[in-house]
């Protein structure tokens, strides 16, 4: 038996070190080749790091929430003697993979490289780095090993060729077998995670849960957009019986099982609408430069929870899109970041934002800017009430907008001005459709 030191390699995009989220297993484990040892985020990704080796984990460096730099010991296995030279090209090419989307859990996808340009300097070619381990994943591997697949038979189509579970079952349908089912064994149940006795809890229990991995990046994002903006909040009152009505009568339109409209894709195209005459309101401030952009795109963000935390997934080019193709898109980005399955450019370039709670809604809220954004509109809930329509009472459907504005380049007026702009065509909704 021998050891193999695996190292952190480089996670792609100049990250120079990497938070530990997750270990996955522990000292005294028997691992497989490629089976997830622990789970990493970067500024940029969250990622599973695979195992290089088959082997016994000897000893982990760090906890969850500790900080590693790229090239530091992460783990020390124990292994046959010959794993470890396929090891090292493995953690070769590792250190070459790209990173995931942000919280996208997508292993990272060993691919070919040269490295060295001196006399006798290591050549790693794209046919020898395919001979060094096929890139897929741990459950495709062991399908096609049960089957009796050779994977370098196999074309990928995933990023970098990548091997997914599409080219497995087109391979073998060609050659008319069909994949052996992974294997799973009985559930066993530990004996902590049965349900424990009720009892009494003392009154000065507590609980501590370390801030790690995205939940941190929110924290440290939220406190730095709230310590560096000056947030200037405006709240209008909004009549949106008429968009009511015409919300329903589209909905009542729509195929059975097709999903309904909710009032987001109308603010969408009424914000796109409106920011062509408030352009100071669709832009990012670039710190670093000092120099305020504005677009002439929208770049619409769609708040998101998530149970990993708040996420911002973006419809791009908003301006360009219908109302049930905007629609469809927002259902299609937030359903992507609840799953974390949203592609790295699904979750940045947003130009201004939308928030909305739901049936939480409330009355009033004070969203924060998502930065380098300069303003963010937030959607409260809507409910009928009582109002005096040309001196007399009638029951009427209203809604608040609840906005921000970076105080700094959004004067009060304009901000005022613009979600005046806003109120105007969602109170007449025709207004929205109507080419200018």
């Amino acid at each position: 038996m021998s050891k193999y030191v695996f190292k952190l390699p480089d996670l792609g995009e100049g990250t120079v070190e990497a938070e530990i989220i997750n270990w996955r297993v522990k000292p005294g484990d028997t691992v497989a080749e490629d089976d997830v040892v622990v789970e990493m985020m970067t500024e940029k990704a969250a990622v599973e790091v695979p195992s290089p080796v088959a082997g016994r984990v000897v000893s982990t460096s760090g906890a969850p929430g500790d900080t590693v730099p790229v090239g530091s010991e992460l783990i020390v296995f124990e292994t046959q003697p010959a794993a470890g030279a396929a090891a090292q090209a493995s953690s070769t090419l590792a250190a070459l993979a790209p990173v995931a989307p942000l919280a996208a859990m997508a292993a990272p996808t060993p691919r070919a490289a040269a490295a060295g340009n001196g006399a006798g300097a290591l050549q790693i070619t794209a046919e020898s780095a395919r001979d060094v381990r096929v890139a897929t994943s741990p459950a495709i591997r062991r399908r096609a090993h049960e089957a009796g697949i050779d994977l370098k038979q196999v074309a990928g189509s995933g990023p970098n060729g990548r091997i997914v579970a599409q080219d497995l079952e087109a391979y073998v349908a060609r050659r008319g077998q069909p994949p052996t089912p992974l294997r799973t064994g009985p559930k066993v149940v530990p004996a902590l995670a049965r349900p424990a006795e009720p009892r009494s809890i003392p009154s000065g229990a507590t609980e501590e849960i370390k801030v790690i991995g995205l939940r941190r990046l929110i924290a440290q994002r939220m406190s730095e957009a709230k310590r560096n903006i000056p947030h200037f909040a405006y709240v209008e009152e909004v009549d949106v019986t008429e968009l009511e009505s015409l919300r329903r009568h589209l909905n009542d339109k729509l195929p059975q099982g097709t999903p309904s409209l909710t009032y987001l894709p109308f603010l969408g195209l009424a914000l796109v609408r409106v920011l062509k005459d408030f352009p100071q309101c669709n832009a990012h401030y670039d710190a670093e430069r000092g120099v305020i952009v504005r677009y002439r795109a929208v770049h619409l963000g769609i708040a998101t929870q998530t149970p990993d935390g708040l996420k911002v997934p973006v419809v791009h080019d908003a301006q360009g899109r219908t109302l049930f193709e905007l629609a469809a898109e927002m259902r299609r980005v937030s359903e992507a970041a609840r799953t974390n399955k949203a592609k790295r450019e699904e979750l940045t370039g947003s130009t201004i934002t939308i928030t909305s709670l739901g049936k939480l809604g409330g009355i009033v809220s004070t969203p924060i800017i998502n930065a380098p954004e300069v303003a963010i509109i937030g959607v409260n809930r809507a409910l009928e009430r009582p109002v005096v329509v040309e001196g007399a009472i009638a029951i009427r459907r209203t809604m608040n907008l609840s906005s921000s504005f970076d105080h700094r380049f959004v004067d009060g007026y304009e901000a005022a001005a613009m979600i005046q702009a806003l109120k105007e065509c969602l109170e007449h909704p025709a207004t929205i459709f109507i080419a200018t």
